[in-house]
């Protein structure tokens, strides 16, 4: 076992290199622990890496298997470029992408069909088919009537193969970015026919017959080396087999069992001659060797995405120096590894006892493989090899115990299997923010929320569309912005202090993301601000009630202007936006039209992900003042007087005056609607007087009307402050 878990280790460490020094490492613990084994059969390839070598064997695969391939042909890595950014004050930024398209030559039999890809030990490729990067895959089975592939006919012509009987596929522009812009190695879960005829197959291939050699237990088998009677030979050791001969040529058959009413062989017959032995025609060895008895098989097992495995028999003769390690490149359950390895070594022990005999008779009907019995001899025994000589026949038998049927539960081990996530597609959102103080207060702070619920996910690029097209604009990234939506209504606030008991339930999209409370500290330094529709909130405490499910508690709303959103409140599904490092920043100068949107492409998009932008100007728009109030002049009119607020003034310093942040102080005072008012003035300060013949002509033009007043910037006008009212009385106006 030390060498398989220090094979892995090293690995998943270093690579291919890495492995092979775990492996080494392990096998010198095993040799510490148990021995130094002695390997029979094939060696089973740990880190078989797809290559193109001359003289290499294209493997046939019975069943399912796990196979490198063989590159058969390939283009050169084709490049490609796609510029993006730029701006005031920031450069353009240029990638590069790398892709190429290779055809793998996977099995030299045909094939059912493909299923899990790895690259690089990761899955390219899932259960469901889906390819984990972008590129297109075709696999050919390897039937009789297979065509060539439309790719290698295009590059190579009449001369083109078709690779009629071999199962090979073809990979067109898969991107390598995901790899380092390299190819890198792969493996391929490959379906077959059923390996359980494996045995009729290749008798039959031989010119052979067979009979009940089924082989249930196995699920897969690669034969990438040997001669077919290797094959069988390597087979006989997990499940018997005998050669029989007959009239109609040599017969391959399976275990033999008993059945019936078991035949008695005729005495042994005495005769001097030759060596054979005993005068008395019988001659009973036991000369067991314990050198032949496999303590350990090493297997491919599926549970462990057909990595080897390694059991262990419960125990071996005393005395036994070396520990025989049976390798067998065939794909089986753990149970029945060692449920197989068991029986075998059982059978190694029972065929040293043999029995030689001699007889003047023979039934026909009793050839090689049958079971028989013997006169004053106890138990079962299986006809072996027969010599015929001038006095009678001579043959060998070997002692029979019927095999246990009982199997034995066995453990595969853990082993690191790389995660089968399906590819998942992008969740957009783009919106305008204002401006917080740092920087140029006359850039707009655009920002792309890009995310993607639970699953494969490396982001996606982002463009301008227009009439004139897509323009690139950058790249996300796989990080996920965090987001989703409101679960019930956010009731309306009046956004004036910290609201400890209010809450609200989100659900996220990202099931898996993850939200942190803070203190009043960090509330107050800008802490946990979520964009719930166009309104900015504040939350200090979160408890998470599973399934992306968050309760967010002690809100402070209406953060960074966003006052008249919070007296409105918000249904149930309006979208919610983490404000963090996660937004990606859209470049200086992505300069938005009316018609104009923001898209997105990740991988799983078959289509473009398009949003249009949320609250275009909000950086640049002056904030609505606050604290409106009216004073009497003494002489029947009045002083209309407001509070300035800035741009991105959020701390509000009482022992200095708000910053100005507008290149001029003006405001807005209107009568009626703001969309469409009476009566305008412009001033330049917090104040407006209104001596009382203005106030009877403003009364008797438009009386009940409102009074209200905005700030007017640099780029754009605030939302307008209701100031008072109009009344209807002769002598004073209304708050």
């Amino acid at each position: 076992m030390a060498t398989l878990v220090l094979g892995a280790i090293g690995t998943l460490v270093g690579g291919p290199i890495g492995g092979a020094i775990g492996a080494t490492l392990g096998r010198g613990l095993d040799s510490t622990i148990i021995g130094s084994p002695r390997r029979e059969g094939p060696r089973l390839k740990e880190l078989a890496i797809s290559t193109s070598s001359y003289g290499r064997p294209i493997p046939a695969v019975y069943g399912m298997a796990r196979v490198p391939g063989t590159v058969v042909w390939a283009t050169d890595l084709k490049e490609d470029r796609e510029t993006s950014g730029g701006g005031k004050g920031k450069p353009k930024t240029t990638t590069y992408n790398y892709s190429v398209s290779l055809a793998l030559a996977l099995s030299s039999r045909p094939i059912r069909s493909v299923g899990r890809i790895w690259a690089d030990g990761h899955l390219l490729r899932g259960s469901a088919g889906d390819l984990k990067t972008a590129g297109t895959l075709r696999v050919h089975t390897g039937d009789a009537d297979q065509m060539p592939d439309p790719l290698l006919a295009a590059a190579n012509g009449s001369r083109c193969p078709a690779y009629r009987g071999c199962a090979y596929v073809v990979f067109e522009d898969l991107a390598l970015e995901d790899f380092g812009n390299r190819i890198p190695a792969l493996s391929f879960e490959i379906f077959a026919d059923p390996a359980t005829r494996i045995v009729d197959e290749i008798a039959q291939k031989q010119g052979l017959s067979s009979r009940q050699a089924d082989f249930p237990e196995l699920q897969g088998f690669v034969h990438d080396s040997g001669s077919p009677a290797a094959v069988l030979s390597l087979i006989n050791r997990l499940k018997p087999l005998t050669a029989v001969p007959s009239d109609r040529g040599t017969r391959i058959e399976g275990t033999a069992r008993a059945s019936g009413e078991v035949p008695l062989l005729p005495p042994a017959s005495a005769w001097g001659e030759g060596d054979f032995g005993r005068e008395s025609g019988a001659t009973l060895a036991r000369a067991s060797s314990p050198d032949q008895v496999p303590s350990a098989l090493r297997y491919y097992d599926p549970s462990r995405a057909y990595q080897p495995g390694l059991q262990r028999a419960d125990a071996w003769p005393a005395g036994q120096s070396t520990r025989p390690v049976l390798e067998f490149p065939g794909i089986l359950s753990a149970t029945d590894a060692r449920t197989l390895l068991a029986r075998a070594s059982v059978r190694a022990r029972q065929d040293g006892e043999t029995l030689a005999w001699r007889t003047s008779e023979l039934d026909p009907g009793i050839g090689p493989g049958s079971i028989v019995r013997v006169p004053d001899l106890a138990g079962l025994w299986r006809f072996g090899a027969r010599e015929w000589r001038e006095g009678g026949i001579e043959f060998e038998l070997v002692r029979h115990v019927a095999p246990s049927t009982a199997s034995q539960a066995a453990d595969p081990g853990q082993g690191w299997s790389a995660p089968d996530r399906p590819a998942v597609t992008t969740s957009l959102r783009v919106f305008e923010l204002p401006w917080d103080g740092s920087g140029s207060s006359e850039i707009s702070r655009r920002f792309a929320a890009v995310s993607a619920p639970d699953g494969r996910w490396s982001g996606a690029a982002l463009y301008r569309t227009s009439g004139d097209g897509m323009v690139p604009l950058a790249q996300s990234g796989p990080v996920r912005a965090v987001g989703g939506t409101l679960i019930d209504t956010l009731p309306p606030s009046n956004a004036l202090r910290l609201e400890r008991s209010a809450s609200c339930r989100v659900a996220l999209l990202d099931d898996s993301a993850e939200l942190e409370p803070v203190t009043a500290d960090a509330l107050a330094r800008g802490a946990n601000r979520l964009l719930i529709g166009d309104e900015i909130v504040q939350f200090g405490e979160c408890e998470a009630e599973g399934d992306g499910v968050w309760r967010l508690t002690g809100l402070l709303r209406g953060r960074g202007g966003s006052e008249i959103e919070a007296a409105c409140g918000h249904p149930a599904g309006t979208s919610v936006t983490l404000l963090d490092e996660r937004l990606v920043d859209l470049p200086e100068g992505t300069n938005l039209g009316d018609s104009d949107e923001i898209a997105a492409i990740g991988f799983a998009d078959s289509d473009p992900v398009v949003a249009t932008l949320e609250n275009p100007g909000r950086t640049r728009r002056p904030l609505f003042p606050v604290q409106p109030r009216w004073t009497p002049d003494g002489a029947g009119g009045v002083v209309l007087g407001w509070t300035r607020r800035a741009r991105g003034g959020w701390a509000w310093l009482d022992e200095v005056e708000q910053p100005l942040v507008e290149q001029v102080e003006r405001y807005e005072v209107g009568l009626g609607e703001p969309e469409n008012p009476i009566r305008l003035w412009d001033v330049t300060e917090p104040r407006l007087a209104l001596p009382a013949s203005e106030i009877a002509a403003l009364r008797a033009l438009a009386p009940g009307a409102s009074l209200w007043v905005r700030q007017k910037g640099s780029f754009a006008v605030s939302a307008p402050l209701h100031l008072t009212i109009l009344s209807q009385s002769t002598d004073r106006i209304a708050p």
